[in-house]
């Protein structure tokens, strides 16, 4: 929609010397999604992919499990007093027969481009609105040192980052290190919500054999979007939080974190990295 990047004035100070040039900048603007014609939660977005943005939250609020649950997305017309179409504004309408959870009770759906849902529930509702239980049947297993090229190629597959310096991005690789999908905007939950949702679109949920990468920390509700889109290994190159570890732990992904040139930790799910190969080279 052309709505990625704007133009903003910024004045410049380098080694004393003071200019005035325009700067871009990623854009962020407000989406609501609606369930069925129902208000349901308000996100700070980049604009662009909102039907899949859309579609991916709702996986992760264990509405949408299949390609078949999602009978269409639309934009709401008159979204403004004066009837324009701001297309800051979707309608999710699910298949006849789908089963609508209760989530709106639980908490406040208002999220942010910096911390997702705010006052999400406890690792007891991940386990029990999970459609896809993680299983990865043979199991996924990660040579240390492929897993390691993935930032650079995350990094190199960053179009707008590459102009604005201001986005986070999220990308599924195939357990060879194939780079399948990316996305890129304000929040990272949004970007994972983003490639979910095309996921789902496409017919290729649950992601059994991916490999989930995120730029910065990775937070509860990043390992619960990977554990409700049945991703086996989450890969972040900043540090986890305590409870994202804690779900890790308890739904068997493999969380990484750290992951930064050679080193990473690993907190959960050791088992799908291939550490005597690594020993072995050591």
């Amino acid at each position: 929609m052309g709505r990625v990047t704007e133009r903003r004035k910024v004045i410049r100070i380098r080694d004393g010397a003071v200019s005035a040039r325009p700067d871009t900048l990623v854009a962020e603007e407000p989406l609501e999604i609606r369930l069925n014609g129902k208000p349901l939660a308000i996100t700070m977005r980049t604009p662009g992919d909102d039907f899949a943005l859309a579609a991916g939250f709702l996986v992760s609020e264990g509405v949408l499990a299949e390609q078949r649950d999602l009978q269409n997305i639309v934009y709401c017309a008159g979204a403004t007093a004066d009837g324009s179409n701001t297309y800051n504004v979707v309608d999710v309408r699910t298949a006849p027969g789908v089963a609508i959870p209760d989530i709106t009770l639980e908490r406040n759906v208002y999220t942010t481009s910096s911390c997702g849902l705010c006052g999400k529930a406890s690792l007891d509702a991940v386990r029990t609105t999970a459609r896809w239980p993680i299983a990865d049947t043979p199991p996924v297993r990660l040579d240390p040192m492929a897993l390691a090229s993935l930032p650079d190629r995350l990094r190199a597959a960053q179009r707008v980052f590459d102009r604005t310096g201001g986005l986070h991005a999220a990308a599924l690789f195939t357990e060879d290190g194939e780079l399948l999908d990316v996305r890129e905007d304000v929040g990272r939950h949004n970007a994972v919500d983003k490639l979910v949702g095309r996921a789902l679109q496409n017919g290729d949920l649950p992601l059994s054999r991916a490999v989930l990468l995120v730029s910065g920390r990775a937070s509860f509700e990043l390992a619960q979007k990977a554990v409700m889109a049945g991703i086996p290994v989450l890969a972040a190159v900043s540090a986890p939080s305590s409870l994202a570890v804690d779900l890790a732990a308890e739904t068997g992904l493999t969380l990484v974190g750290f992951l930064r040139g050679s080193s990473m930790n690993v907190y959960a799910g050791e088992d799908r990295i291939a550490l005597q190969a690594t020993a072995a080279r050591g």
